[in-house]
């Protein structure tokens, strides 16, 4: 069985990145294509479901887990922690399915060290003054927030170079379609197809000469 690829997606708030990831799910079958499900120490909000939205454990777990390297990454955000675990996305993996990862830079970098085979694509926002009127239109933010965030993408949008891949989302359908054609594009690479085909059984075992 072909192994699936694990993609990492990067992005800074207000670009459009998980509006893409669930509308590009929508179109993909369950057997094809998953959202990674990480690790948190952070209790449930109503609606979570374990194993769904995350793998709620205890900060002694969280540290166990810390201690044996069984996360990819791992980070602790406002108290709470945060990891991604290599057993949970390879096993995924192995069943052929591929798997979506949002993340940030920082630890995006921490995975494609540990997991160099992994491919990365960043979105962009078509500018910064779309990326300050999409947060501003959101509504729910004072301007101090607003401030920080900005501040925050600036920060994030100076790694997008370190990526194998750029979608400027300008226009979303254009941005979907874009992210459609790297998943094509990546699951037709040879290495993929020798995995899933034995190209000997379709060409023949003798090695032919053409010529024009």
């Amino acid at each position: 069985m072909a192994q699936g690829t694990l993609y990492i997606v990067s992005a800074p708030s207000g670009a459009g990145k998980s509006s893409l990831i669930q509308a590009l799910l929508k179109t993909q079958p369950l057997y094809d294509t998953q959202v990674s499900v990480s690790h948190t120490t952070r209790a449930p909000r109503p609606g979570e479901v374990h194993g769904e939205h995350y793998f709620f454990v205890n900060h002694d777990e969280f540290k166990t887990m810390i201690g044996r390297e069984a996360f990819l990454e791992h980070a602790e955000v406002f108290g709470n922690y945060y990891g991604t675990s290599r057993e949970t996305i390879e096993q995924v993996l192995a069943t052929g399915v591929d798997v979506f990862l949002d993340i940030d830079w920082q630890g995006a970098q921490q995975i494609r060290e540990k997991m160099p085979q992994a491919r990365s694509i960043f979105i962009l926002p078509p500018s910064k003054i779309e990326l300050d009127r999409r947060l501003r239109g959101r509504g729910q933010d004072s301007e101090e927030v607003i401030a920080k965030r900005m501040a925050q993408a600036v920060a994030e949008m100076s790694h997008y170079a370190e990526y194998d891949y750029l979608i400027v989302n300008d226009d979303f359908d254009t941005a979907l379609s874009d992210l459609k054609t790297i998943i094509r594009a990546e699951r037709l690479r040879m290495s993929r197809q020798k995995q899933r085909h034995d190209a000997t059984q379709i060409i023949g075992d003798d090695t032919a000469v053409m010529t024009l």
